[in-house]
């Protein structure tokens, strides 16, 4: 019996019985008479506050573990408060003659939370890989540069990370190694990879894991904006600057004399600027449409009509926008960037193939059902365009692109409801092509931004704990997995793995059964 349950046993003898010497309350529990009285001291030492009677008992002292495993787990792991703060937050709780308060004690405690972690997450991964079901991995890859260099490799789809590691370099042979010894541990390959142009990386897909190397969309689109972005709001800005001074100027003439030549020069100065203002507000909203056609452009479905579109398709109308992009800028006098563009114009068909290639899966998904025309035309031109314009439309955050999403939502969805499939097809296995369809949509991945906000993540984490810990990043992957929540209450690993998982948290503090005791020091004499 350990130091907490014997003296639960004296406080509740106490209580039912009332006050009793040490002989009595020996004999009564069995202990000795010494381990009575020193039990007795700590409990009334600890008895300072009106609360502290709540810690002794089984549930008092259970809700305590969980309120600073919670606190620790909360504040320390996942937003790198130090523990000095969270010593003086626990000590204010009047909690420092109950558990160890003291900095270093609450370090031994985030080991142990560490250790625990650790194990469940290697635990819980091979878990999905016997019992889940591991699907080919759609992959964005990169490297974010901290105190130390680290690889990252998210799974786009799931958000699972499937790599998070430090590195001497970012060469080829560095990324196979890791990469290899992660895909044998989860028993499943790559389907394509989305990366920067890195050589490395390119080669990481093609030589190395022998798949489809994708551009990200998000840095072509980038590349364009750096382009003429900033040349555009300077223009723009002093536009509205000598609009501004132009409109002062007349205001003064007109309380001066407003018949003076002044004031007429001083007005034509006005309508000039007015002309310029309109004339740079007219190259913005251009540049704008232009943009967005480009994203509207890369889809497997035309967003006006949701037919299906073949990588041919697709790269003519992302090469006629990026072209259209370029005589706008000749148009309004900008500096062309030739090398940027011609990088631009390079990526096109490789963003293009994506197209193709995800059609090929798809229809590589359904080869053994032996499907019908009329089953294909209903996947190809009903299902998919579906289930995708609402993946889409809950991934898109601009007012205007997200109103052009939902009218081709709508459009498709009235469609799909009429057709004769549809309303034959019994609810539970509409259901089941709809999940079918939903994955295979989730598999088309144009850009490796979830990579980017990971690698913000890191730096924010990083900063916030003032270095890279020793194993912290492996418990930070952990935590990712296995605990950030979607708003539908999935976490990446049960996506990865179409499996399950506990909660996270709640199992890991099964694992604590007790917390630093509080150390009595010894006063100083006077």
């Amino acid at each position: 019996m350990g130091f907490w349950e014997k003296s639960w046993q004296i406080v509740k003898l106490l209580f039912e019985r009332g006050k009793l010497s040490v002989r009595q309350v020996a004999n009564e529990t069995g202990f000795s008479k010494s381990s009575v009285h020193r039990l007795e001291q700590a409990r009334q030492r600890r008895h300072r506050h009106p609360e502290s009677a709540l810690w002794e008992t089984p549930a008092g002292r259970q809700w305590l573990i969980r309120l600073v495993v919670a606190t620790l787990y909360t504040f320390a792991l996942k937003r790198g408060v130090g523990m000095e703060t969270i010593s003086e937050f626990l000590m204010r709780l009047h909690l420092e003659t109950h558990v160890g308060c003291s900095p270093s004690a609450l370090r031994s405690l985030m080991q142990q939370l560490e250790v625990a972690l650790l194990e469940m997450g290697r635990r819980w991964e091979q878990e999905g890989v016997e019992s889940g079901e591991v699907r080919e991995i759609v992959g964005g890859v990169d490297e974010t540069f901290l105190q130390l260099l680290m690889l990252v490799f998210l799974d786009l789809p799931t958000g699972y990370l499937i790599l998070e590691e430090t590195a001497a370099d970012r060469s080829y042979d560095t990324w196979q190694e890791l990469v290899q010894e992660r895909l044998k541990t989860l028993a499943t390959g790559v389907l394509y990879l989305v990366s920067d142009r890195a050589k490395a990386l390119i080669r990481l897909a093609l030589t190395g894991l022998k798949c489809l190397s994708m551009p990200d969309f998000f840095h072509v689109a980038h590349d364009i904006v750096k382009c003429y972005s900033l040349a555009l709001g300077r223009h723009l800005r002093q536009a509205h600057k000598r609009l501004q001074e132009a409109q002062e100027r007349v205001a003064k003439h007109v309380e001066r004399d407003p018949a003076s030549p002044a004031r007429i020069k001083a007005q034509a100065e006005l309508e000039a600027s007015q002309a310029e203002v309109e004339r740079w507000e007219e190259a913005k909203a251009t540049y704008r449409d232009h943009l967005e056609s480009l994203s509207l452009g890369l889809h497997p479905f035309d967003p006006s009509d949701s037919t299906p579109q073949t990588s041919e398709q697709v790269e003519n109308h992302l090469r006629a926008t990026v072209t259209a992009i370029q005589e706008w800028a000749a148009r309004y006098g900008l500096a062309p960037r030739e090398e940027a563009m011609a990088k631009v114009l390079k990526q096109l068909p490789d963003l293009a193939a994506l197209i193709d290639f995800w059609w090929a899966c798809v229809w590589r998904d359904v080869e053994g059902f032996a499907l019908s025309p009329l089953w294909k035309n209903w996947i190809q031109e009903y299902l998919l365009p579906l289930m995708y314009w609402q993946a889409q439309l809950a991934r898109t955050r601009g007012r205007r692109h997200k109103a052009k999403i939902k009218q081709a939502l709508e459009t498709v969805q009235a469609r799909f409801m009429a057709h004769a499939i549809t309303q034959g097809l019994e609810p539970e296995l509409l259901e089941q092509w709809q999940d079918w369809a939903a994955q295979r949509v989730s598999a088309f991945q144009r850009t490796s931004s979830a990579v980017e906000g990971r690698n913000g993540v890191l730096s924010g984490l990083h900063h916030n704990h003032r270095g890279l810990p020793k194993q912290r990043f492996q418990v930070w992957r952990v935590l990712h997995n296995f605990d950030c929540r979607a708003s539908d209450g999935s976490t990446p690993a049960s996506r990865f793995f179409n499996h399950e998982f506990p909660d996270l948290f709640e199992t890991v503090l099964s694992h604590i059964d007790e917390l630093p005791r509080s150390r009595q020091r010894g006063r100083v004499a006077a």
